[in-house]
C-alpha cells in the first residue's frame, strides 16, 4: 500500500471510531492520533500513560 492509501484508510477509521471530519484527521499530529486511537480501541479500563505524558504530568501537576 502507498502512503496515500494508508492515510485514506486511517482517516476512514478515525471518521468511524472517533466521529472525526477530514480536517480533524489532517490537523492531528501522529502522536495525538496514536494516543487517541490507543484509548478508543483499548479494552482495558485504565489506559496506559506514555513515558512522555507521565513526564509532563509530573512537571505540570493539576493539583
Amino acid at each position: 500500500m502507498t502512503f496515500a492509501e494508508h492515510a485514506a484508510r486511517l482517516g476512514g477509521h478515525c471518521a468511524w471510531i472517533l466521529g472525526w471530519r477530514p480536517a480533524d484527521f489532517w490537523n492531528a499530529t501522529p502522536l495525538e492520533l496514536s494516543g487517541i486511537l490507543d484509548v478508543a480501541t483499548s479494552t482495558c479500563t485504565v489506559p496506559s500513560v506514555s513515558a512522555e505524558l507521565q513526564k509532563l504530568m509530573e512537571l505540570f501537576p493539576d493539583g
